[in-house]
């Protein structure tokens, strides 16, 4: 049994909750990624922050991104999942949530990031058709008229 450890980016790395969208976006520029992890002082994982969610939720609704923080952005429960579970609860939970990256977490610490891509690269081809149809769907549009 493959377990989440084997196949996660390991040089994952977190926006403080206290440093702003602007940074937060710098950092996705720099890094190349589209989201981070938000992590707390205290190292512990307090959300998950995407550039969709900064154009969305900030830009859109007039917000100066120097002036929020990355906290205002991270709400409900964070999910994540431990680093020695196995690779197909990783599915399971992306799936469930249509998620395509789940921060990976041991001992109440961010240690990586398994993403869609991590798990295409390195699993059988029928699972991973199954991840992407299901993190995928879309709900049919009722007919028009």
């Amino acid at each position: 049994m493959s377990v989440v450890r084997e196949f996660m980016t390991t040089d994952a790395q977190c926006v403080k909750e206290d440093q702003s969208l602007l940074e937060a976006a710098v950092m996705m520029r720099d890094l190349d990624v589209g989201s981070l992890p938000i992590c707390g002082g205290d190292g512990k994982l307090k959300g998950f922050i995407t550039d969709r969610d900064i154009v969305v939720k900030c830009v859109a609704e007039g917000w100066v991104a120097s002036e929020k923080k990355a906290a205002d952005l991270a709400q409900g429960k964070p999910i994540w999942i431990d680093a020695d579970a196995s690779v197909d609860a990783a599915i399971d939970l992306m799936e469930k949530h249509q998620i395509r990256r789940l921060p990976v977490i041991t001992d109440h610490k961010l240690v990586g990031i398994i993403s869609q891509g991590d798990i295409a690269r390195n699993y059988s081809e029928q699972r991973v058709g199954e991840l992407v149809e299901h993190i995928s769907a879309k709900t049919p549009m009722a007919p028009m008229g």
